[in-house]
C-alpha cells in the first residue's frame, strides 16, 4: 500500500522544512506541500520531526566471546534497534576460529540474520590475521559479498602487528574498502591489569584505571601514523573515548589525512564515577574502552559539532547484569564487556544533543544517520529523505517526555545504562522500506522482514 505523510516537519542533514511524503513500493517518491493523493494510508505528522531512519554502524548481535554470548540476537537487537528509531544496522562480526578465512565468518552471520532481522543491515568483516590468502581474499568479500568495510584490533588474542595493518590499509585502500580500528595499547593494558590484580584491586573501577586515557590515545596516534605511510589508506576510529584521542585525530585530519571517528552515546552522557556504585552496579559499565572522567564529554560534543567527529554510533552488546556480569564480581577482567544501547541511542541524542542545544537538528540527522550512510556505502539508499531513496522514516514528537527504565525497552537484557533518565522528544512511529515496523513504541513488524544490503566502497 502507498503512504502519504502530511504536514511534518523534515529534517535532513542540510535542511528543515515542512512538507509531505508520498511512499510507494517502499520508495520516496514525491517530497512537497499539500500533495493529495487517492487510496493510500494517509499519517498526519503534524508539528512531528520527519527524519531518516536510524544508521547504526557499530552493533555486536550474536557475538560469542568464549566466556558468554550477547544477549540480543538479530532478532530481538533489531527489534529493539526498530523500537528506539533505527531501521538499518551494520553489525560487527566477531572472531571465528583460529586461522579461519574471511568467509567462514560471513556465512556464520547471514545464518544468524536470514529470517530474523526486522530491519536492513550489512556486516563489517573482520579480521584475525594476515598473510597471503586473506590479502586476495579480500577483493571477493568487497566485490562479491557486499562488504566493503573490515575491522582491525590492536588488543585482544588476535590483534594485529603493526605490519599486518599496514598490510591491510594498504590492501584495502587499493582495492576501496575501509579499514575500522579498535585502538588501545595492548601491552600497557596487560601490564596495568596485571599490577592491579597482583595488588588485589579488583573493583570494577581498576577496570577504567586499567585502560587509561593514554592506552586509547597511543594507539589511535600510532594507527594514523600507519594509515599514513600507507598511501594514506582511509580508517575510521570507533568508538573514540577521549579527548586526548580526539585531539590526534584532529590534528591528522588538518593535515590531510584520510581520517572518520565514531563516538557512541555512553562516552557522551556517563563518566567513569559509575564503576564506583555500590553493590558491583559498577559492573554494568565495563566495556572497552571505558566511560571516561567527565572532561571528556565537553571535548566530544565539540567534535561533533565541529565535524572532527563524523558519527554517533552505540558499540550495542549487552550481557546480563545478574548472569554474565557477575563473573566479574571477585576480578574485574573475568567481566564480559559491552553494553546495551541500539534502542536508547536516537532519543538520547535527541534529547541530550538537539533538544538541550548541544547540537543542531542537521547535525542530529547527520551523525545519527547521513554520514554512516555516505561512509559505508550505504547512501543515498540509507541515510537520507530524498526523491529514490528507501522509505525508511521515523516520526519524533518532540512534546513526548519519556523516563528511561528497563521495562519500556526491548533490549534483551536486565537493565539500563540510563536508568531514570528523563528525555523530551522520542520517536513514536518507524517505517522501514514503507512498512510500518514500530508505532507508539509497539513493535508491528514482521521477523525476517530485514533484508541484507550489499554496499559498496563510502562516498563521503
Amino acid at each position: 500500500m502507498s503512504t502519504l505523510i502530511k504536514n511534518g516537519i523534515i529534517a535532513t542533514a542540510s535542511d528543515v522544512f515542512k512538507g509531505d511524503l508520498y511512499i510507494e513500493s517502499g520508495i520516496i517518491k514525491e517530497i512537497g506541500l499539500k500533495l493529495e493523493k487517492s487510496r493510500c494510508h494517509v499519517i498526519d505528522a503534524e508539528g512531528k520531526y520527519i527524519i531518516p531512519g536510524g544508521v547504526d554502524v557499530h552493533t555486536h548481535l550474536n557475538l560469542d566471546v568464549g566466556i558468554g554470548v550477547s544477549n540480543d540476537d538479530f532478532y530481538t537487537g533489531t527489534v529493539a534497534a526498530a523500537c528506539g528509531g533505527t531501521t538499518t544496522i551494520v553489525d560487527h562480526m566477531g572472531f571465528g576460529p583460529k586461522g579461519c578465512n574471511l568467509h567462514h565468518q560471513v556465512k556464520v552471520y547471514h545464518e544468524y540474520a536470514k529470517n530474523n532481522a526486522v530491519i536492513d543491515y550489512g556486516f563489517h568483516g573482520v579480521i584475525q590475521h594476515i598473510n597471503d590468502d586473506i590479502l586476495k581474499e579480500m577483493k571477493d568479500i568487497i566485490e562479491i559479498e557486499g562488504i566493503p568495510s573490515f575491522k582491525i584490533y590492536l588488543t585482544y588474542d588476535f590483534k594485529l602487528s603493526d605490519e599486518e595493518a599496514i598490510k591491510t590499509l594498504l590492501r584495502l585502500k587499493k582495492l576501496g574498502g575501509l579499514t575500522t580500528v579498535h585502538a588501545e595499547n595492548h601491552y600497557m593494558i596487560k601490564y596495568l591489569k596485571k599490577k592491579f590484580i597482583d595488588n588485589r584491586k579488583i573493583q570494577p573501577i581498576y577496570h577504567a584505571l586499567s585502560r587509561p586515557e593514554e592506552s586509547e590515545a597511543e594507539a589511535i596516534s600510532r594507527i594514523i601514523h600507519l594509515a599514513y605511510v600507507s598511501d594514506n589508506a582511509p580508517l575510521y576510529i570507533v568508538h573514540l573515548s577521549t579527548k586526548l584521542g580526539l585531539d590526534y585525530i584532529k590534528r591528522a585530519q588538518e593535515t590531510g589525512c584520510n581520517v572518520y571517528a565514531e563516538t557512541c552515546p555512553q562516552y557522551l552522557l556517563l563518566d567513569e564515577e559509575k564503576y564506583n556504585l555500590p553493590n558491583n552496579e559498577g559492573l554494568k559499565y565495563i566495556m572497552s574502552p571505558p566511560i571516561r572522567k567527565k572532561h571528556n564529554q565537553k571535548a566530544l560534543w565539540k567534535g561533533i559539532r565541529d565535524g572532527n567527529i563524523q558519527v554517533i554510533a552505540t558499540d550495542h552488546c549487552p550481557f546480563s547484569f545478574y548472569r554474565e556480569k557477575q563473573m566479574g564480581r571477585e576480578d574485574f577482567t573475568k567481566c564480559p564487556n559491552g553494553i546495551p544501547g541500539v534502542e536508547t541511542r536516537i532519543p538520547l541524542i535527541f534529547s541530550e544533543g538537539v533538544m538541550k542545544n548541544r547540537i543542531d537538528i542537521n547535525k542530529f540527522v547527520e551523525v545519527t544517520s547521513t554520514a554512516p550512510s555516505k561512509i559505508f556505502g550505504l547512501y543515498p539508499k540509507k541515510g537520507t529523505i530524498a526523491v529514490g531513496s528507501d522509505a525508511d522514516i521515523v516520526l519524533i514528537d518532540t512534546k513526548k517526555e519519556v523516563v528511561l527504565t528497563k521495562k519500556i525497552l526491548h533490549e534483551n537484557v536486565d537493565y539500563t545504562c540510563y536508568e531514570g533518565m528523563k528525555l523530551v522528544g522520542y520517536p513514536i512511529l518507524t517505517m522501514v522500506r514503507g512498512k510500518i515496523v514500530v508505532k507508539n513504541h509497539d513493535f508491528v513488524g514482521e521477523k525476517g522482514y530485514g533484508e541484507f544490503i550489499c554496499r559498496r566502497k563510502n562516498i563521503s
